[in-house]
């Protein structure tokens, strides 16, 4: 199953993933638009600063997913590999806000709705990682991003 890996090294902290992804869920799918839109979309992914490095935080989708375990309602599910959350069954109790041990689930202003990665189900490579200029984020199987990691690493070693 692919994910979203980052590169943290990588990252610029632009949070150009940030717009693309409220772009990706705005109803218009078009930047100008989206900023007039309202409700204003919702990005799922978060550049947060750590010291003097950039970290991009998004749903991992946690194969043990604490955020589904608590949810009273079902909204939250997992289909396959990847958690996703039902608006219509939600009743905003915030306990996968709380079980979140990364943070990636946020409530909507005004809203006790809350939102979360889904991963961009209507594109081939989620917005975020389309976006990023610095190839920070990439969509790939855990696998192959070690593998590309081991790749690199040895071209370093090399390197005069």
């Amino acid at each position: 199953m692919k994910e979203v890996q980052i590169d943290v090294g990588r990252c610029v902290g632009c949070k150009s993933c940030e717009i693309a992804c409220a772009v990706e869920h705005s109803a218009g799918k078009e930047l100008f638009g989206a900023i007039f839109e309202e409700p204003q979309p919702r990005k799922r992914i978060f550049v947060q600063h750590a010291g003097e490095k950039s970290v991009p935080v998004n749903c991992r989708h946690c194969e043990e997913a604490f955020c589904v375990r608590v949810c009273p309602t079902g909204a939250m599910y997992r289909q396959g590999a990847i958690v996703l959350h039902n608006r219509n069954l939600c009743i905003g109790c915030g306990f996968c806000e709380l079980a979140c041990p990364f943070g990636a689930i946020t409530r909507s202003p005004g809203s006790k709705l809350v939102t979360k990665c889904d991963l961009c189900p209507d594109r081939e490579i989620p917005a975020c990682v389309s976006a990023c200029p610095t190839n920070a984020l990439s969509f790939t199987t855990p696998e192959e991003a070690q593998r590309k990691k081991r790749r690199t690493l040895a071209e370093q070693m090399f390197l005069p």
